[in-house]
């Protein structure tokens, strides 16, 4: 292994990490929009609600159940009774 082998080498483990942390911080984003709100579980135990906004989660112990507080209608056509 020569001189220029290594610092490839090592280049691209170092570019590895980085990815990697990097992908790291970006999941542990989470944003609700005003209509939403959470529930926060850290390894399946209830932790706490979460309101609209940005806020951090650990990623593979957190976990997020979002629920949507819009109000959903729907028509219903007409019908005649049996």
């Amino acid at each position: 292994m020569e001189f220029g082998e290594s610092v490839t080498l090592l280049e691209g483990l170092i570019i590895s990490i980085v990815f990697i942390v990097a992908l790291f911080l970006l999941s542990a984003i989470r944003i609700l929009r005003e209509y939403e709100r959470a529930v926060k579980f850290r390894l399946g135990r209830f932790v706490g609600l979460k309101g609209p906004g940005l806020f951090f989660i650990v990623p593979g112990i957190d976990r997020l159940a979002k629920v949507d507080l819009r109000v959903i209608t729907l028509d219903v056509p007409k019908q005649r009774i049996v």
